[in-house]
């Protein structure tokens, strides 16, 4: 990159201009249009600690693709298809991006997930039943090397990369990959210390910490990463430098190649606020050359609960990515656990839905926010189909469902969510068109309506005691529905059991404080 697009990369970042709304742009299933059962839909499909007793994840996968289809899933999110650090490893601990379950590493020739042969099959099954597959790709970093090399480096401040603790000095580290099961098949790069900007551990003196690699031609961290902790350029394992020739080709060439190799139709990009940009936008825009990829449909994981600290990464990004709306999955967890006292009225607040909606992926939880895992922010079961209709049956934004949450697990399941997330994907697919009208009035219960056919009453209320034995809210459902029907579509004592619009389109709705309620039209009922 020249001093001049050094220059233009920079004041787009800091500049308060941003390019077109990034959805509008990409590909979310092959055939997303505005015709009922066509509204675009992405799920992931699998928890943390995602197993099937029988057959392996991609069989399983495989197999559910009717099903999906049928809940009008048109995207499936996939965990990391390539060979982990260890058999069981999630693919996180990213060993061989070029392994897909093919090659004798790592103890294993399949991974966790199943084997190559198991993975193609599945996708070319989803391609069928007009379904996309979404790769996971982890390219921070790598784990799992296959030798030690020694080398000097300087330990940093984990709270300030950006500070030296103590003087350089020759350590030794896991750094050398050499893929011996591969031999040198799709890629012939064996990645060493030179291709890395850093580690967490010294197994000379056995100690931990973090250790910025100098000497050679070693250029430290990159500048191009998020601020946080002065430079969060290192997040764990061994940080893959983007910069190093050798290393842009290799993954360069592996993102076009898995594409093709997989018939996958776009990526969920990992960790990105670790990660140079510059590379992340050459990556981006490199697979978009590809065949029929011109459209790709890419997400990205910048883990912060602030929206104005994803604003830059949203003006960087030049409409090439789409960002998982964190701010809203924390209004979320927010909202169910402080029960009444959370104000219904501000839960789109200072989202990324909010503030540009055609950028927002929603989702509601994830295998990070699980109960356990590192970004534990579940939101509970009190709330949580709530948070559900809020993002699948609104117009704004692309939602994403989460496989704990809709298919039976031994980590995060509740069988009257999943019958009541059933419920809502159907109400989706057949009557969440058309326009909106918000009645965001009441502390305690908001409302909307949609004028393909539903409507929505969302409570928090804690104790019914203190709030009226129904929330009650006039809602016009637009000229077309006037004189219609509506019946509730989720099984509560609501009374009355109907409602017929008037000839002004407006009708009186309740729900039970507490809960969800959506009525549709008597017609159009699931």
């Amino acid at each position: 990159m020249g001093a001049f697009d050094g220059l233009i990369f920079w004041l787009r970042q800091y500049l308060p201009l941003y390019p077109p709304p990034a959805l509008d742009k990409m590909r979310r299933g092959p055939n997303p249009g505005p015709l009922a059962g066509s509204n675009p839909l992405m799920i992931q499909f699998y928890t943390w600690e995602a197993s099937h007793p029988d057959m392996s994840w991609w069989k399983h996968f495989e197999n559910e693709v009717p099903v999906l289809a049928e809940m009008g899933i048109t995207q499936v999110w996939l965990p990391p298809p390539n060979k982990a650090m260890v058999p069981r490893g999630q693919g996180y601990d990213a060993y061989d991006l070029w392994d897909l379950g093919e090659f004798d590493q790592k103890g294993t020739v399949p991974t966790r997930w199943g084997s190559k042969d198991e993975l193609l099959q599945a996708i070319a099954t989803a391609k069928a039943n007009g379904i996309d597959v979404l790769i996971d790709a982890v390219l921070n970093h790598k784990l799992g090397a296959d030798r030690r090399e020694t080398f000097q480096a300087v330990p940093v401040d984990p709270n300030h990369r950006l500070r030296d603790i103590g003087p350089a000095r020759e350590i030794e580290g896991w750094t050398a990959f050499d893929f011996p099961g591969r031999n040198g098949k799709y890629s012939s790069l064996k990645w060493t210390e030179e291709h890395f900007t850093g580690l967490d551990w010294d197994h000379r003196t056995k100690t931990n910490g973090i250790f910025k690699i100098v000497g050679g031609n070693h250029k430290g961290w990159s500048t191009w990463v998020d601020k946080e902790n002065g430079n969060y350029d290192y997040l764990l394992g061994l940080d893959i430098d983007h910069r190093h020739p050798e290393v842009r080709k290799d993954i360069l060439s592996w993102g076009t190649w898995v594409l093709e190799t997989t018939g996958a139709m776009g990526f969920r990009l990992d960790a990105i606020k670790h990660m140079d940009k510059r590379f992340l936008i050459e990556f981006l825009k490199r697979a978009r050359e590809l065949k029929d990829r011109q459209n790709l449909f890419a997400v990205a994981e910048y883990w912060s609960a602030n929206v104005e600290s994803i604003k830059p990464y949203i003006r960087t990004f030049e409409s090439l990515v789409t960002f998982f709306d964190v701010p809203l999955h924390h209004n979320f967890h927010e909202a169910s656990k402080a029960g009444s006292q959370y104000d219904l009225r501000c839960i789109l607040d200072n989202s990324v839905l909010k503030f540009r909606p055609g950028d927002s992926v929603t989702f509601v939880d994830n295998h990070d926010t699980q109960i356990g895992q590192t970004l534990e922010s579940w939101v509970e079961d009190r709330f949580k189909l709530q948070a559900y209709a809020l993002i699948l049956l609104r117009q704004e934004g692309h939602p994403c469902v989460f496989y704990g949450d809709l298919y039976p697990n031994k980590e995060c399941y509740t069988e009257k969510i999943a019958t009541g997330l059933k419920l809502l994907l159907q109400a989706r697919k057949k009557v969440a068109y058309g326009g909106q009208k918000d009645y965001f009035h009441d502390k305690n219960c908001i409302g909307f309506s949609r004028e393909g056919g539903c409507v929505v009453l969302i409570s928090n209320a804690d104790d019914v005691e203190e709030f009226p034995p129904s929330h009650t809210i006039r809602m016009n459902v637009g000229k077309d529905n006037r004189g219609k029907t509506y019946r509730p579509l989720l099984e509560q004592a609501v009374a009355p059991d109907s409602v017929v619009a008037n000839s002004e389109g407006l009708g009186e709705f309740t729900c039970v404080p507490g809960s969800l309620q959506v009525w549709v039209r008597e017609d159009l009922m699931p």
